[in-house]
């Protein structure tokens, strides 16, 4: 027992003189005073613990594996530091809710991440934990986060169960084997843990996208259904018609959700054999002289991917019809409206009549998205100074980012700017988070323009925190000197809410702060 029974029983006193208080426990001992009582609980915690018994010593973890890549310069490293403990070095605001004028750090961090996996660095090993805590607490931050960790990272993983997730998401603390060394693809593929069996299914696709389907042919009977689900879902970088019988053969898995990615994955091959299924029935449904959905969902199309009951709220038919023509190639609809091109097949009417043209339109812009075809969401987009209820495709915003993201990144920001000069900010906040980082000179020049239009129009300048935060993380660090004149505070202009203009005031203040850390950040990172 170390000290014994009796030195238990003098602790267990001390404990009842604390909770009860010094004057209601009078008589020898620690009673007298609350300054004996603190000294003589002082002697006992010194004796408890030296008498415990030492636990047994577990062995030595083997050192970490070596990681080659460099650390970043030391001021760089020193802005890690201070970016993982969220610190501004500045007064962090007034109350109330609002953030004050300092730059949000907690926010540049993932630029920061991705700014040094460009360069090719690993994290400073002494900040290694900080950045395991901050991907623990911030799922977005994980896959640079742990690409920056390293080896090191996932060696410190094994030793923490907080840091689990990095086991789950990495390649398993080791190095990959040579993908030209065929018995050692194969031994890992066989032995290895789930996490270093995705690493390596990935690296194989990247050396030969084809040997990736014949790695998964060797074990896929045995798989459970949702790794089944996973690896299928890796195909989609590299994605060719050499994939194509693999896919094919899936079609038939007994996994309702493997067959259901294995159909998306061949409709996005026009080219393949499903395509032209679909397409074949698309085009009995949809031509010039109307539409015709489907009358039925027979076994053919249920295997090839058509789900049979659809939502709450839609009919069978329209469930159908839609299913089939966003899995038909694009192409196909050329011939079938006599050589008309996009734009022209979305304007006409032939669907209007029967209310089928939401539908139509719908299924267009999902297999345009699907199968990136920039040609095609150019013509569902339509001009941007058009409403968007007035388009030639969809209304939806966030149908229209995702078919921007087919576009080139030059033509995107161009889109999107003349979209915010033509309707203001309200409703780019989704198309606004699809444009490159840093946004394009025209694109930020629209932005800050409609943020200054909706200051001096006395607009309730809360609604547009949302926006401005996105600028000071997208905004070119170039802007900071162009946005000064638009720090100063302005006269509250009339029927505005009260210290409105204090507050736009603060936000073009912080705006400019955070462009010219994240110059300081960039600069920083540049190998010396």
């Amino acid at each position: 027992m170390g000290e014994g029974d009796e030195g238990y029983g003098e602790w267990q006193e001390l404990v009842g003189t604390a909770l009860l208080g010094t004057d209601r426990r009078r008589g020898e001992g620690p009673a007298g005073s609350p300054e004996a009582l603190l000294d003589a609980a002082a002697v006992h915690a010194v004796r408890r613990r030296a008498g415990l018994r030492p636990a047994e010593a577990h062995p030595r973890p083997e050192p970490a594996p070596r990681d080659p890549r460099p650390a970043p310069p030391e001021a760089a490293g020193r802005r890690l530091a201070q970016l993982l403990a969220g610190r501004t070095g500045a007064a962090a605001g007034s109350g109330g809710g609002r953030r004050g004028s300092a730059p949000d750090l907690t926010e540049l961090l993932p630029q920061w991440l991705a700014a040094a996996g460009r360069h090719g660095y690993r994290a400073p090993a002494a900040l290694v934990p900080a950045l395991l805590d901050a991907a623990r607490a911030r799922t977005d931050l994980r896959p640079q986060a742990l690409a920056l960790a390293g080896t090191r990272g996932l060696w410190l993983a094994r030793m923490n169960p907080d840091w689990r997730f990095a086991l789950r998401g990495g390649a398993g603390g080791g190095e990959l084997p040579d993908v030209t060394d065929p018995s050692a693809v194969e031994r890992l593929w066989e032995e290895g843990l789930f996490a270093e069996r995705v690493a390596l299914l990935g690296a194989v696709r990247a050396h030969e996208p084809a040997a990736a389907p014949r790695l998964l042919e060797t074990t896929w009977a045995t798989e459970r259904a949702e790794d089944r689900l996973m690896f299928l879902d890796s195909l989609r970088v590299g994605l060719s018609l050499e994939d194509e019988s693999f896919l094919e053969a899936a079609l038939g898995d007994r996994s309702r959700n493997v067959r259901a990615t294995a159909a998306e994955l061949l409709s996005a091959l026009p080219q393949s054999a499903l395509a032209g299924r679909m397409a074949e029935r698309a085009l009995a449904c949809v031509g010039p002289e109307g539409v015709t959905p489907p009358a039925e969902c027979d076994g053919g199309m249920l295997r090839d991917g058509v789900v049979k009951r659809p939502p709450a709220g839609r009919g069978e038919r329209a469930w159908w019809l839609g299913q089939l023509v966003e899995a038909a190639p694009l192409s196909c609809w050329r011939e079938r409206f006599g050589g008309l091109g996009p734009a022209e097949i979305v304007a006409l009417p032939v669907a209007a009549a029967e209310g089928w043209t939401e539908e139509l339109h719908a299924a267009w812009c999902r297999a345009a998205v699907r199968q990136r075809d920039p040609e095609w969401s150019r013509a569902l987009l339509g001009p941007a100074s058009a409403p968007p209820a007035a388009g030639p495709g969809t209304a939806s915003l966030a149908e229209r980012a995702k078919l921007l993201e087919t576009l080139p990144d030059g033509e995107r920001a161009e889109w999107v700017a003349e979209f915010v000069r033509a309707h203001g900010l309200s409703e780019a906040f989704q198309l606004l988070g699809v444009c490159v980082v840093p946004w394009a000179g025209a694109l930020g020049r629209a932005v800050v323009d409609a943020l200054d239009i909706a200051r001096e129009a006395g607009s309730y300048p809360w609604s547009f925190s949302g926006v401005m935060g996105l600028a000071e993380r997208c905004l070119d660090p170039a802007e900071a000197s162009r946005l000064e004149a638009l720090t100063a505070a302005a006269e509250e202009p009339p029927d505005t809410s009260p210290g409105a203009a204090a507050y736009w005031a603060e936000a073009f203040q912080r705006l400019v702060a955070t462009l010219r850390l994240r110059a300081a950040m960039l600069s920083e990172l540049a190998p010396a």
